[in-house]
């Protein structure tokens, strides 16, 4: 990567602010280990963090902090118009994310006591030391607009309990794909119906609504809470800017009660494929729709394509530009200029608007 001529030509031309994610390390890390790390055969994870951690100093451009080399969350005031914190959601407090395995009823997942461990008030994402200096940051921040640049999904996304089955390889059984692309169609017919109209089944599928990815925010609903509802009494002007699923989302950040508290937009990976390469293009097209249709707080989500996001603060209101290229394959590109979104946000309600 770091002998890539396009990127070699985008440091030397651009400041980069960097934070790791879990690949730095193995996949799905969080405090004490992976889900792909196993101690028998790979040895001490800590000592595999501690390896991870000194090659990205060694190949990033980050001066390395004066205390603890594991603590990456820090921040940046721009004038008086954004203050940036950037946080750590992996590895320095994270606790162990959960799984769908743990909570069968049968061949479905048990939803009530699924949701009950993932609103558990012991649960943290950020731990606490880091929770709290973002909330000092939040409260004392005088700038204009309050931006987050973090990894994982900040937004609710939630499906029918047979979507995320479905979308959970190790449950979803042979014909999960297909059964899960059922009950998706059959919750956007009871979705589009208003509620009086709809079954008794209708109404119970949708109300079985499940996070899609317990590794994301989602998976930590009560720090969750409990951050937003910080933000929202300070009347914080609150940007967030996500990456991980290498796909691109617009959301807006809502507390328990629906209150909008700011937004959210999730950029796609440069090159790595995305939800497409594991559900195939087509799917991915149909998915993509679906999932603005049944998520409240998603506003646009693109599935397939590779581009970039560029975001552009003034005093009134915050930009966001998705860009979408025709390959990341081969040079000559081109951008689509037909799959384009772009996204704005005012001060003065922070309602997401395209």
């Amino acid at each position: 990567y770091r002998g890539d001529a396009d990127l070699q030509a985008c440091h030397a031309a651009h400041p980069f602010i960097v934070v790791w994610d879990d690949h730095e390390v193995a996949n799905n890390a969080w405090r004490d280990g992976a889900s792909n790390h196993d101690p028998a055969t790979e040895g001490d994870f800590g000592e595999r963090r501690a390896a991870a951690i000194q090659a990205w100093y060694e190949w990033l451009p980050v001066r390395p902090p004066a205390s603890a080399r594991e603590i990456i969350y820090r921040d940046y005031s721009y004038g008086d118009l954004v203050q940036l914190f950037m946080l750590d959601t992996r590895i320095i407090g994270r606790d162990q994310q959960l799984d769908y395995a743990d909570f069968l009823a049968g061949a479905a997942i048990d939803i009530d006591t699924a949701r009950a461990a993932i609103g558990d008030s012991n649960r943290t994402l950020l731990g606490r030391e880091q929770l709290d200096w973002l909330k000092s940051g939040l409260s004392n921040s005088t700038t204009r607009w309050q931006v987050i640049g973090q990894q994982v999904i900040m937004a609710r996304q939630r499906l029918p309990e047979p979507v995320v089955r479905a979308l959970s390889p190790e449950l979803a059984g042979e014909d999960g794909l297909a059964a899960g692309i059922a009950a998706l169609l059959a919750a956007v017919e009871a979705k589009n119906k208003p509620p009086g109209e709809r079954s008794e089944g209708e109404q119970a599928l949708l109300d079985s609504a499940l996070p899609i990815n317990l590794d994301a925010w989602d998976g930590y609903d009560f720090e969750r809470e409990d951050l937003l509802q910080h933000a929202a009494q300070l009347q914080s002007r609150l940007v967030v800017l996500t990456g991980d699923t290498h796909n691109s989302w617009a959301s807006q950040l809502t507390a328990a009660d629906s209150t909008p508290v700011g937004v959210e937009f999730g950029g796609s990976s440069v090159s790595s494929p995305g939800v497409e390469g594991q559900l195939g293009v087509d799917n991915a097209a149909l998915f993509g729709p679906v999932t603005v249709t049944l998520m409240d707080d998603l506003r646009f989500t693109n599935l397939v394509n590779r581009g970039y996001l560029t975001v552009t603060f003034s005093s009134s209101e915050t930009r966001a530009d998705y860009i979408f290229l025709s390959s990341v394959k081969e040079t000559p590109y081109r951008v689509e200029e037909q799959l384009g979104r772009s996204f704005t946000v005012s001060r003065n309600d922070l309602l997401l608007k395209s």
